[in-house]
């Protein structure tokens, strides 16, 4: 592997950011500053910091930051949760990216594990 671009988990979350900023376009304008800010901030982050960390080039610097990420995630799952519960897009919708997140979850524990098994 030669660069964060080559993990699957962090073109899957890519993949994922850019599905979340098509969900949230058609969220009402009076959520602009509030839930749409809040959803594509948790998105964004969690590509962005497996990216940091991988440049950090130190192992324990990269499990903090892929931590964040997983973090991260657990915020866009309850802001999508919310999103669901108020009825600010289709349900299928909605349920269709809840499934990315769910496996890029599981991905970023797998890494966080594989990291830390290492010596």
């Amino acid at each position: 592997m030669q660069t964060y671009k080559d993990l699957t988990v962090w073109q899957k979350s890519i993949a994922l950011v850019t599905q979340i900023y098509l969900l949230t376009e058609g969220f009402p304008k009076s959520e602009l500053f509030g839930l749409t800010s809040q959803i594509r901030r948790s998105a964004v982050s969690i590509p962005a910091n497996l990216a940091e960390g991988y440049a950090r080039k130190h192992r324990k610097e990269y499990v903090q930051f892929v931590r964040v990420a997983y973090g991260s995630g657990a915020e866009l799952e309850t802001h999508l949760i919310i999103s669901k519960n108020l009825k600010l897009a289709d349900s299928s919708q909605i349920q269709e990216i809840q499934d990315m997140l769910d496996e890029v979850m599981r991905m970023l524990n797998k890494l966080i594990s594989s990291l830390v098994a290492k010596p």
